[in-house]
């Protein structure tokens, strides 16, 4: 079959594109899914470069994964596409369903989320034609939606729920936003707004009209000189509940003055940097929580499943790529020149 292997970390030059790759064989519970779409996410890069690495101990064992990832791997977590085969312990009936994957590896309780596993990082994952995964990953989808529009919302989607829920987001609240027209920000503005949520959207210059659109009730650009000051304006001075950050770096502090006394910063990412200059006593003082959040559980994405085949969820595809040009959509992710999603179609 054809696949991208990833054959060692660094930069794209490890990504190789082959046509010789052997199907995957299956276990007991898993499925063979024929893939038809599947998306890019930053956590593809970051692995590869080895970014969850600490930078001031270079040769230390990554925050995560925490074990080595094992050369070659292919990548790729956000899978959909229809199931051509099963493992002994898997009904046959399930043979043609249409199928999207929850990425996430894990058994028990939330507790287990803490030791997950991933698609396309401990497990073969979705830049290939076909990819095994446990049967129990595999959720029936009916939608009249593409393939690729449905790649676009499993991981960033289900991390977005995830932040929401940790962040114990409350109807009639405000909550800021930043990296909102990324994938994993636009799914917090369109869940925010499922959970009843006032929105103030943080996008780079030239995104704001777009994000308008999806609804959002307040948008402000990023490269504004003084933010603070032009979220205040925006809102009107209305107080900030929560923070959802994905972006991290040197704004940090001006978020949390915006939180308002008692008010809660979820983050799941630091794409501008994760070292960032925090006075604790703006924490202690305002009464201010800090939530980590990462992934999803499985119960979310079976909600999130819910939430596509309803059409609460509007998919923002930017743009398809061959298997053969992922190294040029990584590229382009990380230009972030795009709003929504990039989607490889094998």
């Amino acid at each position: 079959m054809r696949a991208v292997l990833l054959t060692g970390y660094g930069g794209p030059d490890q990504l190789e594109y082959r046509n010789n790759v052997p199907i995957p064989e299956l276990g007991a519970d898993d499925v063979l899914i024929q893939v038809g779409a599947c998306g890019v996410n930053n956590t593809d890069i970051w692995t590869r470069e080895r970014a969850y690495s600490h930078k001031l101990e270079p040769n230390a064992v990554s925050i995560w994964p925490p074990e080595p990832m094992q050369f070659p791997r292919i990548q790729g977590a956000d899978i959909v596409g229809r199931i051509k085969a099963v493992g002994s312990n898997v009904s046959p009936s399930r043979i043609g369903e249409r199928v999207i994957v929850d990425p996430t590896l894990y058994t028990g309780d939330e507790q287990g989320l803490l030791r997950a596993r991933f698609m396309g990082s401990e497990r073969d994952g979705g830049f290939a034609e076909y990819t095994a995964v446990p049967a129990e990953n595999a959720h029936v989808i009916n939608s009249s939606l593409s393939d690729a529009e449905l790649a676009t919302f499993p991981t960033a989607y289900v991390t977005a729920e995830h932040m929401l829920n940790r962040a114990r987001l409350k109807s009639g609240e405000i909550i800021l936003i930043t990296g909102a027209s990324g994938g994993v920000g636009s799914g917090l503005v369109q869940l925010a707004h499922m959970h009843g949520a006032c929105v103030v959207a943080i996008v780079g210059s030239g995104k704001e009209e777009k994000m308008r659109q999806l609804g959002a009730e307040f948008v402000v650009a990023r490269e504004t000189e003084k933010l603070y000051e032009a979220v205040t304006e925006a809102t009107d001075g209305q107080p900030i509940d929560v923070v959802a950050d994905v972006v991290g770096g040197s704004m940090f502090s001006v978020w949390l003055q915006l939180l308002h006394p008692q008010g809660r910063y979820v983050t799941a990412g630091a794409i501008a940097g994760p070292t960032v200059t925090l006075d604790l006593r703006t924490v202690y003082l305002k009464h201010l929580e800090i939530i980590g959040s990462t992934l999803g559980t499985h119960q979310e994405f079976a909600d999130l499943v819910r939430y596509i085949e309803s059409g609460k969820l509007k998919p923002l595809l930017a743009k398809t790529y061959p298997l053969a040009d992922i190294k040029q959509a990584q590229s382009d992710f990380k230009e972030k020149q795009f709003f929504g999603k990039l989607v490889i179609i094998p």
